[in-house]
């Protein structure tokens, strides 16, 4: 998947200051991109829009 044009960020909710933080780049057409935010260049998750929104209500349970 090509990743470029992502716009990543991290939760407001991520209290960590050491960068230990997982991003999420939803600005991309009919993929949302999650990666480790201490190795920005390093591999990504990709999921489908509504698997991720899925993912996301599960954790919110």
């Amino acid at each position: 998947m090509d990743l470029t044009g992502a716009r990543w960020h991290k939760s407001t909710r991520s209290g960590s200051n050491q960068g230990a933080c997982v991003e999420v780049a939803s600005n991309l057409a009919d993929i949302v991109g999650v990666r480790d935010s201490k190795d920005p260049t390093g591999p990504a998750l990709v999921f489908g829009p509504t698997a991720w929104r899925a993912f996301v209500a599960q954790l919110s349970k």
